[in-house]
């Protein structure tokens, strides 16, 4: 059971994985058991930071051994890489897939360090995602827009994807990282990601699907969007429950008594998009 083959049968049914991001071990128990309930797969997401904070190689060990031993569709996926050495490291721990970050960069750089990424990856079992276009950095609640949003032409998608070749790809389509306060998130541009489509020929992944509407999400995967990240909203679910919790059982010090509710909250998130995405 591998990650390609998953996609691949997305590609076929016309459905997408659902990526989800997590930071410890509740977040991470939820997105299992979900898998658990609906034997559908996910893709645990973990950036820089959650993999500093969980522990990279741990992961991939716990994500391998429920694989394995209980034959559950779970797979790792090293997300927002921002260097050559990170990356490197992504792939040597094991990670299922590895995306390399470069749309601070120059799109030249960014091509570069991609495809060197791809480059190293070749015969290791793992897929190289690269990033074009900039759709902000933040996974919280927004007062507005983020600041130098750029999408992406469908010119620059065959360019990199030519220049790279990275065997996933996440343009910039309207989507940005983060939920908005109050209002729903900007709706995506469905042609542009059909265009891109079929013109790479590459499954195409959409970041930022936190705040998107169910009706875009539907459109966005019959165009070929075959991978959906979320975060931001099980974040805000975790939190949440959390303060609700807290504020009713102010004397309750057992941490498994504490973020019970959180880890159900956030499983409940997965549930319900992993639905979605597969409907």
């Amino acid at each position: 059971m591998d990650l390609i083959t998953q996609i691949k049968k997305a590609e076929e049914n016309n459905t997408a994985i659902g990526h989800f991001n997590i930071s410890n071990m509740e977040m991470f128990w939820a997105v299992v058991d979900a898998v658990r309930e609906t034997n559908l797969p996910a893709i645990i997401g973990v950036s820089e930071g959650e993999r500093e904070f969980f522990g990279l190689r741990q992961v991939v060990l716990l994500v391998k051994d429920l694989r394995n031993n209980e034959g559950l569709p779970i797979f790792v996926n090293a997300d927002h890489t921002y260097s050559f050495e990170l990356v490197e490291e992504a792939i040597d721990a094991g990670c299922d897939s590895v995306i390399f970050d470069g749309a601070a960069l120059s799109k030249e750089e960014n091509k570069t360090i991609t495809k060197q990424s791809a480059d190293y990856a070749k015969g290791k079992c793992v897929l190289i995602e690269g990033e074009l276009g900039y759709i902000g950095k933040s996974s919280k609640m927004l007062n507005g827009l983020p600041d130098g949003i750029e999408m992406t032409s469908v010119e620059e998608a065959v360019d990199y994807v030519n220049a790279t070749g990275v065997e996933l790809f996440a343009p910039a389509v309207g989507n940005i990282h983060g939920m908005l306060k109050g209002v729903q998130n900007p709706h995506l541009d469905i042609q542009r990601i059909k265009d891109i489509s079929n013109l790479v020929q590459i499954p195409l992944v959409l970041h930022g699907g936190s705040g998107i509407s169910d009706e875009d999400f539907v459109s966005a995967i019959k165009a070929g969007i075959r991978i959906i990240h979320i975060s931001t909203e099980m974040r805000v679910a975790y939190r949440s429950s959390l303060d609700e919790t807290l504020k009713n059982n102010p004397d309750e010090l057992a941490p498994y008594r504490i973020l019970k509710n959180s880890r159900d909250a956030v499983k409940d998130v997965v549930v319900a998009r992993m639905k979605l995405f597969n409907s």
